[in-house]
């Protein structure tokens, strides 16, 4: 009895309740069934999702912007304006890719300083920003932009495995990241290459370099997110990100109510109502089974893929892979292309594998293998990634690739954005006729031909034409 109460007595002692981000609305619903999630759907739970508890909700970015406009003709403003009506007591969270915003080139900083201003505006509390180079340089843009707005700047180290890729590296990163102005720090695990016991290892280290809370994110995609999650929890993680059990695991994250429950009765206990999860789960469930039915949620990604930690390839880029060499009726090389991976890395000079890098190293691996030369064609990626273009990997290029790809040119070795003129005003000028709001500039400077499409979309909706034939004007684009 007297150990019992001791052990009360220390819980109680040394609490440090567990803060959990719930990803539902965003990349849960990215990662399983290709962001088609509509504002809909999302609007009639939001009452429940936020008498939770959530640290907050992660509801926008991504590839929830460029979906919107493609896939659902909505207008991404104003879900999120719609959610920020609706929580009133969480805050709402966003993934924004450093200097590339949403989309998939760098922008002039007026782009991204005015992207950061509206979003912050419209609803958005925090902004989790990320480069997949862990260019601090493509960071600081967005970092001071939020700064100024006085939002919540969460800057997200992309995890990954190599030679250069050491806890120094990831202490030295944190340590800058925290110096820029960040107000916390994100590990994003895309990948799912984080093990138990280097989570240990790298939340310890970090725990101890910085002052700021630290988080972390990470895909069940190689069957060991949940493990990750309670040894970084016990090495001192402040907040992780976890998704409603029916659009968890696989590619997702692990299932919020398990790390409740994993956690409750321990110093780590969320406190959260298992009963109030159970009904927003039920909620989703339909989603998910008619999802099933349609086959918009394969099963096999929710699965669990070993190759992820062979190969260090996350899932998303393992289904590209696939459909890529099915295109080019090579599936047989599947094996090849996978082994040529880590050697384009390499050439790249080892990038971690996120958006937009992970596109470029796959599909560049895929020509590598089919023609039976390297590099005999490169794509236009390739090329602006050995010219500089994205900014400065951990390791140098191969130089050889490099001047074989690049010719003549001069490398860029500058920060990216120092070389793009303010574009602001031109896009405006651009776009004046469809403009109904100030956020349209925004939308079309992202994704002009889609916002094209989405606009003349909503003036024939708004002038009543036959929603058939606004339809047709639309062309559909691949996932």
């Amino acid at each position: 009895m007297c150990y019992v109460l001791g052990v009360n007595y220390m819980n109680e002692l040394n609490k440090k309740p567990l803060k959990i981000t719930e990803t539902i609305l965003r990349d849960a619903h990215q990662s399983l069934i290709a962001t088609r999630m509509t504002t809909e759907q999302m609007l009639p739970i939001i009452d429940k999702m936020d008498q939770v508890g959530y640290h907050s909700v992660e509801c926008w970015g991504g590839a929830t912007f460029d979906a919107s406009l493609r896939f659902l003709k909505e207008d991404p403003w104003e879900r999120l304006r719609l959610l920020r009506k609706g929580f009133k007591n969480t805050k709402l969270q966003m993934l924004f890719r450093g200097q590339n915003i949403l989309g998939y080139r760098h922008y002039a900083d007026d782009v991204v300083e005015y992207f950061v201003q509206k979003s912050f505006a419209n609803g958005i509390d925090i902004i989790r920003i990320f480069d997949a180079f862990n260019d601090i340089r493509n960071l600081e843009c967005a970092v001071k932009a939020a700064n100024k707005e006085k939002g919540h700047a969460q800057v997200a180290i992309s995890y990954t495995l190599g030679e250069a890729y050491t806890l120094e590296y990831y202490v030295a990163l944190a340590k800058q990241i925290e110096d820029m102005g960040a107000d916390s720090i994100c590990i994003k695990d895309m990948a799912g290459l984080l093990v138990p016991y280097e989570a240990t290892k790298l939340v310890t280290e970090l725990k101890n370099a910085i002052k700021i809370p630290l988080q972390l994110h990470t895909h069940y995609t190689s069957g060991v997110a949940s493990m990750t999650y309670m040894k970084a929890v016990e090495a001192g993680c402040d907040v992780v990100d976890t998704a409603i059990s029916p659009f968890s695991m696989g590619t997702s994250q692990p299932a919020t109510e398990v790390m409740v429950e994993t956690f409750k009765g321990t110093p780590f206990d969320t406190g959260y109502n298992q009963k109030l999860l159970a009904e927003i789960a039920d909620y989703f469930r339909p989603m998910q089974e008619e999802a099933l039915q349609s086959g918009l949620l394969n099963p096999k990604v929710m699965g669990v893929d070993i190759k992820t930690l062979l190969y260090q390839v996350p899932g998303g880029m393992l289904s590209n892979l696939v459909s890529q060499l099915k295109e080019q009726k090579a599936s047989d090389k599947y094996y090849e292309v996978l082994e040529e991976v880590p050697r384009v890395r390499k050439d790249f000079g080892e990038p971690p594998l996120v958006t937009p890098s992970s596109q470029i190293v796959g599909t560049q691996a895929v020509l590598n293998v089919i023609t039976g030369e390297r590099y005999k064609m490169v794509t236009k990626e390739t090329k602006a990634l050995l010219h500089g273009e994205y900014g400065q990997t951990v390791k140098p290029f191969n130089k050889d690739i490099q001047s074989r790809v690049i010719g003549e040119d001069t490398p860029i070795t500058c920060r990216p954005a120092d070389l793009l003129e303010p574009e602001l005003d031109k896009i405006e000028q651009e776009m004046a006729q469809w403009k109904k709001q100030e956020e349209d500039v925004l939308t079309y400077a992202l994704f002009p031909q889609v916002a094209l499409e989405y606009f003349k979309f909503r003036d024939a909706r708004e002038t009543g034409i036959d929603q058939t034939i606004a339809h047709k004007e639309s062309k559909s684009y691949p996932a």
